[in-house]
């Protein structure tokens, strides 16, 4: 079996800062892609952003600029950096990785922690 657990969520002001983690744990041999999707109420999740195993990022145009996605591959933790936040930042932030276990290759999503940005 294998846990993602994020941390970092939280209230924050517009134009303030938060980072994300988002660590795995388990029957790990190896991950491939990690990232963070985000989903605010009644809209539809949205990827923010991916990095690949050799850290390669993408991340969605409204964050472009202000989110940074990165990884510590010894810890096997993912960061998201959100600076300068949008109230239109405010939904709960789910991580996901590609996992190689003894089982097999699969997919493993984070619980979701929910960021708030608001005055």
């Amino acid at each position: 079996q294998v846990q993602l657990v994020e941390s970092g969520g939280g209230l924050n002001q517009p134009g303030g800062s938060l980072r994300l983690s988002c660590a795995a744990s388990g029957n790990i041999f190896s991950i491939y892609a990690m990232g963070w999707y985000r989903q605010a109420p009644g809209k539809q999740r949205e990827l923010v952003a991916h990095i690949t195993s050799g850290g390669s990022t993408n991340h969605t145009d409204s964050v472009k600029g202000r989110f940074t996605i990165s990884r510590d591959n010894a810890k096997n933790t993912v960061y998201l950096q959100m600076n300068s936040l949008k109230p239109e930042d405010t939904a709960v932030y789910s991580c996901y990785a590609g996992v190689l276990t003894g089982k097999g290759i699969y997919a493993y999503w984070g619980q979701g922690t929910q960021v708030t940005v608001s005055s």
